[in-house]
């Protein structure tokens, strides 16, 4: 039986909020930054906001998404584990989870690349994500916005 989660606010694009996850696992690695703060993924274009000391330069935007890119190539399988909420704090950054989250919680992997807390729609393998192009980007206050799509 599969454990009871709370129901997800909307269907995201599966290929879009796969590499959202890439995306994120991605700048906390270059940054050291949080996960994104902001999300709002669709499926022409999502954008993601990240708190930053400064603005990415255009090296770093091309190796970002260099980096997405390469990790998407590496056909890596998305999988889905359930576990208590005290031995994913573990595992996973639950500063975001919402208070009425259920004790039992969604792990969403991507290989051995990204782990977090998600209720959302994700492809199984990255090989079916397609192409990850940012679009623009800017800084304001701290917080620096990308844009960005997948095709293919």
């Amino acid at each position: 039986m599969e454990p009871q989660i709370n129901a997800h606010n909307k269907e995201e694009y599966p290929p879009m909020h796969t590499a959202e996850h890439i995306l994120n696992a991605t700048m906390v690695r270059m940054f050291g930054c949080p996960r994104s703060r902001n999300a709002h993924i669709e499926r022409k274009k999502s954008k993601c906001d990240y708190e930053l000391a400064s603005c990415p330069t255009d090296e770093q935007v091309a190796e970002i998404e260099a980096k997405v890119n390469e990790v998407i190539s590496r056909g890596l399988d998305v999988t889905i584990e359930y576990m208590p909420r005290q031995e994913a704090a573990g595992i996973v950054d639950l500063s975001k989870l919402p208070e009425d989250a259920s004790e039992t919680l969604r792990i969403v992997r991507v290989g051995d690349y990204d782990a977090c807390a998600c209720a959302g729609s994700h492809v199984s393998n990255t090989s079916e994500i397609g192409t990850f192009k940012i679009l623009s980007h800017d800084y304001e206050n701290g917080r620096w916005r990308v844009r960005w799509k997948v095709t293919g």
